[in-house]
């Protein structure tokens, strides 16, 4: 509702209605290019270590608020959250990660071409540094679903011969 302007009859005093409504649309085009431009930037804040993780049909666990996940890549190289540990350095990092806390859970996740004996190693170095309570991470498959097997690789073809 609009307010018009009315010639007064000879008075100063000021008879123009009161107009007590608010106009909300400018606000509400504010927010809508505010969440465009979150919508748009959020994706790119997040940065992540690109693994290719196994599947694992087994149900998820609660995870804590500020899990602490070490990464082996398929090069073999670790990271601790998206941070890379140098060589003979992943005790540190665990404590700088951890602030010095043994007791809390580290989840260990590995690509998928990472072999089982290079993944007990790092466990094993985990176990010597003091951190014993290691989860291992891997992708949740649908209930139901069939989890297929690994495809066979030309190496792992001629392994056997």
């Amino acid at each position: 509702m609009a307010g018009g302007i009315r010639e007064s009859s000879g008075g100063f005093g000021d008879d123009l209605p009161d107009n007590h409504e608010i106009n909300v649309t400018p606000f509400i085009d504010v927010m809508l290019v505010l969440l465009i431009i979150f919508m748009v930037a959020a994706p790119s804040a997040t940065v992540d270590v690109n693994i290719d993780l196994p599947v694992s049909n087994a149900t998820p666990a609660q995870r804590p608020d500020q899990p602490v996940y070490l990464t082996i890549q398929p090069d073999l190289t670790l990271n601790s959250g998206n941070d890379p540990v140098a060589e003979g350095a992943l005790q540190a990092a665990l404590d700088r990660a951890t602030g010095g806390n043994r007791e809390q859970r580290i989840f260990l996740r590995a690509d998928k071409v990472v072999a089982y004996g290079d993944v007990m190693d790092t466990m094993n170095e985990m176990r010597s540094a003091g951190y014993l309570k290691i989860a291992l991470i891997g992708l949740e498959a649908a209930p139901g679903e069939q989890v297929a097997p690994p495809a066979a690789t030309p190496e792992a073809a001629g392994a056997g011969q």
